[in-house]
């Protein structure tokens, strides 16, 4: 793909650890101009970013919590305010928790932060992205969702059972891609493409960071999956490879993977678009 990245803006949320990290990394040794938007800060010892920063050619923008929306609003409204433009949107921060919780707004933890406020981020900072070129953007997505055996909106907001990874965790990243699906066709209206890809799996634990994986899959991950590097790679080539120009779609090792419970995408983009509208717009 022909693009000269210095003249380009990628937006990373999560951008502080893990895969996010590595995109980081990655873009900026590409000469992109990179802005964070995270709960944590940066590692201090990494001379690479450190340099990016005092340059500026990486912007941290922090909130306390992404799935907060009084902090969340105050750190968007702060991004529209300083940033011109976003050329390719990362919709990259989540995790995964160890038990059932629900945000303050009353929802299931991994539904609030990996559905719903992908779609607040992407709505607040809609016209950055009209003001950039590539106008893409990417939600990360797993493939922990084909072991999704029942869904709902009902089970998404509050789920009868909690199982780790397979769980909340699992339907939360499968209403992700559904609503990514179902809001392609308004987006492409402005010129917008949207997709959601699977970074595979990565070793991605952190020391004293609690995990909401099973133990063995926790065991499995430190022994013999791969560093971030590849999920990053994947993100960054579910942006700017093969796949570029489509919109829409569900990436998985590059290839372009059927969805589950296909028929129930515009319920689920409704419902977060009700949260958007009637919550997220009227919160202080």
């Amino acid at each position: 793909m022909n693009i000269n990245p210095r003249e380009h803006t990628a937006l990373i949320t999560g951008a502080s650890a893990g895969i996010g990290l590595e995109l980081t990394r990655k873009l900026l040794s590409e000469d992109w101009q990179v802005i964070a938007l995270n709960r944590s800060g940066f590692p201090e010892d990494d001379m690479s970013i450190q340099n990016a920063i005092k340059k500026g050619s990486l912007r941290i923008y922090t909130t306390e919590d992404l799935a907060d929306y009084a902090s969340l609003k105050r750190t968007l409204g702060e991004i529209k305010g300083k940033e011109r433009r976003i050329d390719i949107l990362f919709n990259n921060a989540g995790g995964s928790f160890p038990e059932l919780s629900y945000s303050k707004q009353g929802r299931e933890k991994h539904y609030e932060l990996l559905t719903v406020v992908p779609y607040i981020i992407l709505m607040e900072l809609k016209e950055l992205l009209n003001s950039g070129s590539l106008k893409t953007v990417i939600n990360t997505s797993s493939s922990a969702q084909k072991f999704t055996k029942e869904f709902t909106i009902d089970i998404l907001e509050r789920p009868k059972t909690f199982r780790k990874l397979i769980g909340p965790y699992a339907t939360s990243k499968l209403a992700l891609s559904l609503w990514t699906h179902a809001i392609a066709p308004e987006l492409a209206k402005d010129d917008i493409l949207i997709r959601s890809v699977d970074p595979g799996g990565n070793n991605t634990l952190r020391k004293g960071k609690t995990s909401g994986l099973p133990f063995p899959v926790g065991i499995l991950m430190k022994l013999f999956f791969p560093p971030p590097t590849r999920g990053a790679d994947r993100l960054y080539e579910g942006a700017l490879g093969e796949h570029r120009n489509k919109t829409g779609v569900y990436l998985v090792k590059g290839q372009v993977v059927e969805l589950k419970f296909i028929d129930q995408a515009r319920n689920v983009l409704d419902r977060i678009q009700a949260i958007y509208e009637q919550e997220f717009l009227r919160s202080e």
